[in-house]
């Protein structure tokens, strides 16, 4: 089913059901109650649950790169440990890193193969999975949502810390860093950019929650910014963010786009808009190529 043919209520009750606000079974209930055109809303909530075997589009098994799970110390994290999917470009190194930080409900599939395409894009890419200390993702979106919610915010953040200062000193790292996000992601991507302040070089958050205006003045990355046109809670903290970021003059770039809604990037779902989708990520590896190279 296409975007188009889904109903605004139903795309906003997906919305709630994303972040948490209720579970699977709920979400069908209220799409069932909804009568659009005469027909029950249940096929249009059903086409918008994710489908990871047709969003794949680089192949673990790629000759362009490696990949592997990797462990690393967490200090301050979960449980003091972390694992996280390390994509390797091929060739000798060093490569300029970036972290790829999931949404909110672990390292998914789709995430994993956005670290794959860093990879074949000549990146040294880590994809933390929060999830790890308490089993990792556990293959599907549902449960896992319900196991984030479970972790300490706090915890869960310096994991990610962590997870940046890993590949950013790691063997085959050039010392340079960038990090993104989408969703919960990108918030922490706006996150780090105020907790790391000079060891992280370039931050591209993806419909993330502003950082607290008043560490905005921390940040020392160079920022570019990704906006769904329709995406009324995190475009609300949109001017105040930026009023903070010419304030402190930091280097940054906000692009919205156009007919599109919150998680546009992730083409796992109907929500994925191929143009803006393919636009913001050419924006993104030329930006992170000019700041990290």
């Amino acid at each position: 089913m296409r975007q188009e043919e889904i109903d605004d209520q139903v795309f906003e009750l997906y919305d709630e059901y994303c972040h948490g606000h209720m579970d699977r079974r709920e979400f069908f209930d209220r799409a069932a109650k909804l009568t659009i055109g005469g027909v029950s809303a249940v096929a249009m909530a059903e086409a918008l649950m994710p489908n990871y075997a047709d969003a794949q589009e680089i192949l673990f098994t790629d000759e362009r790169i490696k990949a592997n799970w990797v462990s690393y110390p967490s200090p301050g994290g979960t449980s003091g440990d972390m694992r996280g999917y390390l994509v390797v470009p091929a060739g000798d190194g060093p490569f300029p890193a970036v972290l790829v930080m999931h949404e909110n409900r672990g390292l998914n599939p789709y995430v994993q193969d956005v670290a794959r395409r860093f990879g074949v894009a000549g990146f040294l890419a880590l994809a933390p999975d929060g999830l790890a200390p308490i089993g990792g993702y556990p293959g599907n979106d549902d449960d896992g949502r319900t196991m984030q919610r479970t972790l300490d915010q706090a915890e869960l953040r310096q994991d990610m810390v962590n997870s940046a200062r890993y590949v950013k000193v790691h063997d085959l790292s050039n010392g340079k860093l960038g990090a993104t996000g989408f969703c919960w992601g990108g918030g922490t991507t706006n996150f780090l950019a105020t907790e790391l302040g000079e060891d992280l070089n370039a931050g591209a958050p993806f419909y993330g929650s502003a950082p607290v205006t008043n560490e905005v003045s921390n940040i020392k990355a160079a920022m570019q910014i990704h906006y769904a046109e329709d995406d009324e809670r995190v475009n609300a903290m949109r001017p105040d963010y930026e009023a903070a970021l010419e304030a402190n003059g930091v280097t940054y770039e906000m692009h919205t786009y156009p007919g599109t809604r919150h998680g546009f990037h992730n083409y796992s779902t109907p929500r994925y808009q191929p143009e803006a989708a393919q636009l913001a990520w050419e924006r993104m590896v030329a930006f992170f190529g000019e700041h990290l190279s």
